[in-house]
């Protein structure tokens, strides 16, 4: 039985990931499997490869072919070179310490190599993240403005409507002021030239009957009687 180390899609549209598999090479690639060997993420930076390597070794060891994908998953995590390395040793080119050694060389630098692409990929996402706070702070700012402005313009609006509103009361009282002042002018003035007529008669009257009046001479005293008796006896 041929079989061949592959993936199998899962996840949803514009998120994929997959299921690292030991299958027959004549089963469709989503149907049964003979082993799960491991799961294959590429949506981070770097993909994201959970390998049990001693099974994925032990497959390739006795003759599963890897498909393309399913190559480059074992190659990064060293499956394909270790089972290089140990094809050496089997032909006598260098001993098994030596492979040993050279394996966990490779596996150093590979370590550092994938440090290093999650350094500056979490130095992107600062560098990102900051540059999209600030345009955020830019657009808050600016809609703060735009806000602030749009209050003051109410602000100015309702002074102005208020203002007009207190000249035009102001106005119309002014008006019916006017108007009253108008209405009552006649019948003040009526009065008064009544009022005048009235009093000027009456004070004629009293003068010329002050100047009717005669002037009372004083009466002189009664001459002082004298008695009966003195009178009789002369």
């Amino acid at each position: 039985m041929a079989t061949k180390i592959r993936l199998q899609r899962f996840g949803r549209k514009g998120y994929a990931f997959y299921q690292v598999v030991v299958a027959d090479s004549r089963d469709p690639r989503d149907g049964k499997f003979i082993e799960r060997i491991g799961s294959y993420n590429p949506n981070t930076n770097p993909a994201t490869i959970d390998l049990n390597f001693e099974r994925a070794l032990y497959w390739l060891q006795v003759g599963a072919k890897p498909t393309d994908t399913a190559r480059m998953v074992l190659s990064r995590d060293g499956v394909l070179l270790k089972n290089h390395i140990l094809g050496g040793v089997k032909k006598g080119a260098f001993d098994e310490a030596t492979a040993e050694k050279k394996f966990e060389e490779w596996l150093e630098r590979k370590k550092l190599s994938l440090q290093k692409v999650k350094d500056d990929e979490r130095t992107k996402k600062r560098t990102s993240d900051k540059t999209l706070l600030e345009a955020e702070k830019e657009i808050n700012k600016a809609k703060a403005a735009v806000l602030a402005q749009k209050r003051a313009d109410i602000a100015a609006e309702k002074a102005a409507k208020a203002k007009e509103e207190a000249d035009a009361r102001a106005a119309a009282d002014a008006a019916a002021a006017a108007e009253l002042a108008a209405l009552t002018a006649p019948e003040k003035e009526a009065e008064e030239v009544v009022e005048a007529v009235v009093t000027e008669p009456v004070a004629t009257e009293e003068t010329s009957i002050k100047e009717d009046v005669p002037t009372e001479e004083p009466v002189a005293a009664p001459a002082e009687e004298k008695p009966v008796e003195t009178a009789a006896a002369e």
